[in-house]
């Protein structure tokens, strides 16, 4: 997109792009040639969005791309040349689309291909050979991490505080749940699309049928993993499923991150394990430390906050509706972000089939993944690295713009959509986390009719 403007002097142009364009000639050093034309160009990149260029974003409501301004100033027969260039990027786009919903015959993708794997596999054993071998670091070698200890008692205490909020805002934010599938709304009557994928959709046409009856488990989606007390030890077999205990999966990660439970013990080494092979350890003699020594004792200071029973819930009034979502906003980023650098150290897997999570180095080993031709694979899942999402579901929901009562069906494209967690603390008065605006499409305007809508280029 290209806007051509004819002008015989730069200071004539009343623009905030041209504020690193000289506003005298004695600022700049070169004498005043004569111009042509000014040229603002919008080019579409995948770079992100800085302040000064989301608040021009609305005049570019729906384009849906990212924007690079660039304020080009040319000369017109001069004997001199000046050329004076200015581009402004953003931090975010203006506009995304959701994360792809992938049918269940589908396998879900790697987050790294294979062909990156083995390159960059190649590329380690190439740089290591003639040198001596590195110890194995931490978690490898049976030792935590200690700098991420105190990050997975935030993470724990993240979880359950997101929990009892939540509890407080459902007595005052209505959140409809169908009857038939697992979609929810935030609002007071669910959205009238075609969505449903539940049972007997076809004679509904994927209508939903709404029900007050939403719950903390429909909007914080609860993924449950098995417990290790050796995350370093032999994988689960098919008998042994219904003998160890199974967890949610960020607890068992918090856990296995450094979290001490008294009801799910675990095992902490105080040596690094002796690798003989790659799938075989030994673990080292210990007889020579004290019993009561604790290496990570130091970093196990916070207390762990226990949840509230829901006959003790008591419904937030007045202000203190919107200071509850701004903090229950915050803890849900605390906990996407510390789970976020859980992650990144120690290993998660899903099935690339289903939506089972394991939290260790290997999957298990328990046939039970029902998902599509499960026969050919005798019910054994198919390991792969898991994500955020995958430990996290965000359960994405339609937003409800600020001025527009209910949704229409016919403007579902100006609608954007954002997780549960987060629509329900913007509608308990928090405001808009800057990362959530691109799929919430804030700055995209809202026909008032359908005639309007069909004029929308």
């Amino acid at each position: 997109m290209q806007i051509m403007a004819s002008v015989c002097h730069p200071t004539s142009i009343q623009s905030p792009f041209l504020s690193k364009i000289p506003t005298s000639w004695e600022e700049s050093s070169v004498s005043a040639p004569k111009f042509k034309l000014v040229r603002v160009s919008c080019r579409n990149k995948r770079e992100p969005m800085s302040n000064l260029a989301s608040s021009t974003s609305s005049m570019y409501g729906g384009m849906g791309c990212n924007f690079s301004f660039m304020v080009r100033v040319e000369k017109c027969n001069c004997s001199r040349a000046f050329s004076s260039t200015t581009v402004i990027r953003s931090n975010y786009p203006q506009n995304a689309d959701l994360p792809r919903y992938y049918s269940k015959r589908e396998k879900k993708p790697f987050p790294i291909p294979i062909v990156e794997l083995r390159r960059a596999a190649r590329q380690r054993v190439k740089s290591a050979s003639g040198k001596p071998r590195k110890p194995t670091p931490p978690p490898r070698n049976g030792m935590l991490v200690r700098n991420l200890i105190p990050v997975a008692y935030d993470v724990f205490n993240a979880r359950v505080m997101l929990i009892n909020n939540l509890k407080r805002l459902l007595k005052v934010v209505p959140v409809q749940a169908c009857k038939h599938c697992n979609e929810i709304h935030v609002g007071p009557t669910g959205h009238p699309f075609r969505s449903c994928r539940g049972f007997r959709a076809e004679s509904r046409r994927g209508l939903h049928e709404w029900t007050s009856t939403a719950t903390v488990d429909d909007i914080f989606v609860p993924m449950e993993s098995f417990h290790l007390y050796d995350r370093l030890g032999k994988r689960i077999t098919h008998s042994e499923r219904f003998t160890i205990p199974r967890v949610p999966s960020i607890i068992e990660l918090c856990i296995q991150a450094g979290v001490d439970l008294p009801d799910l013990p675990t095992k902490r080494r105080r040596k690094p394990v002796i690798r003989v092979g790659k799938s075989e350890i030994i673990d080292a003699n210990e007889d020579d430390l004290p019993d009561d020594l604790d290496p990570y004792s130091r970093y196990k200071k916070k207390p762990i906050i226990a949840e509230i029973p829901d006959g003790e819930i008591i419904p937030p009034t007045g202000v203190e509706i919107t200071s509850l979502a701004e903090e229950t906003l915050e803890t849900w980023d605390k906990l996407t972000d510390g789970a976020a650098r859980l992650m990144k150290k120690y290993a998660v897997r899903v099935c690339g089939y289903c939506p089972e999570v394991h939290v260790g180095p290997s999957g298990h080993k328990a046939q039970n993944c029902g998902a599509h031709k499960h026969q050919q694979r005798n019910g054994q899942h198919g390991w792969q690295s898991a994500v955020l999402d995958d430990l996290i579901p965000p359960r994405y929901v339609w937003h409800v713009p600020q001025g527009v009562g209910e949704l229409q069906r016919e403007l579902r494209t100006f609608y954007g959509q954002a997780p549960a967690v987060v629509e329900i603390c913007v509608q308990g008065g928090a405001e808009v986390p800057e990362k959530y605006r691109p799929t919430m499409r804030l700055d995209i305007g809202i026909p008032t009719s359908l005639r309007e809508a069909e004029m929308v280029v």
